[in-house]
């Protein structure tokens, strides 16, 4: 998809001239797949691309603030 559009309006997913600490979003698929309601309601997207859950101490082997 990315080259698609690249190809087509030879426009980059991601600024040439990016800046630090800013958010830059890829294109979206034009059919992308959905999770369910319950499921998406429960992630908060209904994009499994976008579903990014954070782990907290799973990640560095420590344990979450409590």
């Amino acid at each position: 998809m990315v080259e698609e559009i690249f190809k087509s309006y030879g426009i980059s997913p991601i600024p040439s001239d990016y800046t630090e600490a800013m958010a830059y979003v890829p294109y979206q698929s034009n059919n992308p797949k959905f999770y369910s309601v319950a499921h998406g309601f429960e992630a908060g997207t209904m994009f499994p691309t976008l579903h990014k859950p954070f782990f907290g101490s799973k990640c560095t082997g420590g344990k979450n603030d409590d």
